[in-house]
């Protein structure tokens, strides 16, 4: 789970537990300061430095080696955020780094050292803490969740054939086998993935759930089905063997009944914003997507918007340098406004808008202005709409109302109206988050229940 470089994190704790050792004699043998009332203890005047890929910083390694750091008494006294390191070797890969100064003596001055573009120069900006994440925020650990942190739709991968194939069909085959069989055009569908919804290209797969034995004994159907149930037989997980008793259906069957939101797996560290997008629940969502159970505009709205991206770009983890989304990290503890559910009916015929109606009638407002503007541009992929380069101005003037309306639901409580950049984000969000798990009940996380995020 970790990268290489946190065990150099690691032994450099050992190192300064030690030298603690050497000036405070009264400590226990691993350092440690012992329950004995009196002691006075010098921390160790020794400050470490290192260059670090930024994963260390991101997603899961957050919680596993910052937890134990912190635990031994480190302290983070300076922090470059992430920039793009290369070198002149030939066929060099740049990487992305962070430099994290650490001790277990706390420091009078705290500085973050920002960087607007990963390849330029860091400006500098004080602090007042300095967490595992490199932000000014408190310092917490987001650790994974079963369950949204607030009464939001759950999410879900999409669906996984575990086939050999032989449920997945290319626009040739699809075309092919529609030709000898038209009776099974309602049993082909479209099959979603991340590269599919990003790039527009064309996928299909035989989705036979509520299909009759009549159609699955048609020859064409049958060669499939027959496939994939030697398929699985043959794999030496007893798992796929005993779904080899079910060859007509995937093996995890996730679709949503309904239209959905589907968010992509993988996405480029270039773009500004995630690229979701809304599908119909006859579009059948791979296990390369992740499927949110509601196509609600305001859903949209706040997975699109800076705040989520930003919230993804520091709980997700990476492929390659590209992010990949967490739904246990990122979707499940992220603090979603109370605006995400509608608040019940009174029976009025005409009742007054509250102002939580409104601010949420202002971001589904914005949240459709995005998607007319992508509809503006039919003939664009979500990866040429989404391209920093590439991206029409109409869409870029949508995100900036979507976000302002997003703000603004915060704003009323006394948070910004805006934000500088991600980092000044991500240091709120962690404070909501900080504020909401302390009113969570100490046997374990909250899986819907309602409490205020504002």
């Amino acid at each position: 789970m970790l990268d290489l470089v946190a065990a150099w994190y690691v032994r450099a704790a050992q190192y300064l537990k030690l030298d603690n050792r050497n000036h405070n004699p009264g400590l226990h043998s691993d350092g440690v300061i012992p329950a004995k009332a009196g002691i006075q203890t010098v921390p160790s005047n020794i400050r470490c430095a290192f260059v670090s890929t930024n994963s260390i910083t991101q997603g899961e390694q957050v919680g596993v080696l910052w937890g134990h750091l912190l635990a031994q008494g480190i302290k983070i006294h300076f922090a470059h955020r992430t920039f793009r390191w290369s070198n002149e070797a030939s066929g060099k890969a740049a990487v992305h780094c962070v430099i994290v100064g650490f001790g277990l003596q706390d420091s009078a001055t705290r500085i973050i050292y920002e960087y607007d573009d990963v390849n330029g120069e860091p400006h500098a900006v004080k602090a007042s803490q300095i967490n595992p994440y490199l932000v000014d925020a408190p310092t917490v650990l987001i650790t994974k969740r079963d369950s949204p942190l607030g009464a939001v739709p759950v999410v879900r991968y999409g669906s996984k054939p575990v086939d050999g194939g032989h449920l997945v069909l290319s626009e040739d085959e699809r075309r092919s086998l529609l030709a000898s069989e038209p009776a099974v055009t309602p049993f082909v569908r479209a099959y979603i993935g991340t590269d599919e919804m990003l790039y527009g290209t064309q996928r299909y797969c035989l989705w036979l759930k509520d299909a009759q034995p009549s159609v699955l004994r048609l020859a064409a159907i049958r060669a499939h089905v027959e496939g994939v149930k030697d398929f699985r037989q043959k794999s030496t997980k007893v798992a796929t063997q005993k779904n080899a008793a079910y060859p007509s259906l995937f093996a995890e069957i996730r679709q949503p009944l309904s239209d959905y939101i589907a968010i992509p797996e993988v996405s480029s560290e270039l773009r500004e914003y995630l690229p979701c997008a809304v599908l119909s629940g006859s579009t059948i969502a791979s296990n390369k997507l992740y499927a949110v159970e509601s196509a609600a505009p305001f859903m949209f709205g706040l997975l699109t918007s800076k705040m989520h991206f930003a919230w993804m770009a520091q709980t997700s983890g990476r492929l390659e340098s590209r992010f990949q989304y967490s739904s246990s990290l990122t979707y499940n503890n992220f603090p979603w406004p109370d605006l995400a559910v509608a608040a019940p009916s009174t029976g009025e015929e005409n009742p007054t808008p509250t102002r939580d109606d409104k601010l949420r009638a202002a971001i589904e407002t914005a949240a459709q202005g995005v998607l007319d503007a992508r509809a503006a541009h039919p003939e664009s992929s979500l990866a040429d709409l989404y391209d920093p380069v590439t991206m029409p101005p109409d869409l870029v003037k949508a995100h900036q109302k979507l976000d302002a309306a997003y703000y603004a639901a915060h704003a009323v409580d006394g948070a910004k109206k805006t934000w500088r950049n991600d980092a000044e984000r991500v240091a709120f969000l962690f404070t909501l988050y900080q504020k909401f798990t302390t009113l969570l009940p100490s046997d374990g996380p909250k899986a819907k229940g309602a409490r205020r995020t504002r």
